[in-house]
């Protein structure tokens, strides 16, 4: 039985495809001069050509995950799968990439990922309005990590269980929804929503209000550069002992030579 093989001598792409992303692969794209040819992509719209029109679209999350598009409740798989298609429309998702092989080697990969480049910046973006500074950049740490760990099949791991124990604590509040504009390749941030938001116009805004207190500022500026400052002042007293030496070894009298009988 004759087994179907997609690559030709004119398209001898290695590609792989799941409902998250499509890959490129080998052919002209081993060369990593080269620019992908047009008719290489296969589930994304080329941006030059996509609707000139935006779209906008809102995605709503639960305790971290996603769970409706646009208002709508979707199980995972038909969200991503409203999501891929939406993307791709808009031709959002395409990267080019040199990447590191496990074995040691560089290759280049070409990747279509529309629904997940969607679902991962209004994510972030629910994330940034969410979580606090320190939280955010504690997970910026292990983020790279677990990508490793994914990426090298250590999924049934003890470091595993503890990443994810961290990952499900920062989570518990990231709820809201995040709208996207899309337009020609392009994703940007057109709103946020979320009753977790740690921001508060209150102690924001730039008018009068009864929560920051302008005062609290002076201290807290002196305090902020209280090492910077005492850095200056121990710089300047060993200059200033530094200078006293240097004028007490020129006010000193020359010492007299000894006559030689």
């Amino acid at each position: 039985m004759p087994f179907p093989v997609a690559a030709t001598a004119a398209k001898i792409y290695s590609r792989d495809r799941n409902i998250w992303h499509l890959s490129h692969e080998g052919g002209i794209l081993e060369d990593p001069n080269s620019v992908p040819p047009a008719d290489l992509f296969e589930l994304t719209a080329d941006p030059g050509s996509a609707p000139a029109s935006p779209e906008d679209v809102s995605i709503g999350f639960e305790h971290g995950t996603p769970v409706s598009v646009n208002g709508a409740a979707l199980a995972p798989i038909a969200l991503l799968t409203a999501l891929n298609t939406i993307g791709a429309r808009h031709g959002i998702g395409r990267i080019d990439l040199v990447e590191d092989r496990l074995v040691g080697m560089k290759s280049r990969g070409v990747y279509e990922t529309p629904g997940g480049t969607l679902l991962y910046t209004a994510h972030s973006e629910l994330e940034q309005l969410v979580l606090d500074r320190r939280t955010l950049a504690a997970k910026d740490l292990i983020a790279p990590r677990y990508a490793d760990l994914v990426y090298e099949g250590r999924w049934w791991t003890t470091e595993r269980d503890a990443y994810d124990a961290f990952v499900g604590v920062t989570q518990e509040r990231v709820s809201g929804s995040i709208t996207l504009r899309l337009n020609r390749g392009t994703v940007t941030i057109a709103g946020r929503a979320s009753e977790q938001a740690l921001y508060d116009e209150r102690f924001v805004t730039f008018g009068e209000d009864d929560v920051y207190e302008q005062r609290d500022a002076a201290g807290f500026i002196r305090l902020y550069g209280l090492s910077t400052r005492v850095r200056a002042l121990k710089d300047q007293e060993l200059a200033a002992r530094h200078d006293a030496a240097a004028a007490a070894a020129a006010a000193a009298p020359e010492p007299k030579a000894l006559a030689i009988a």
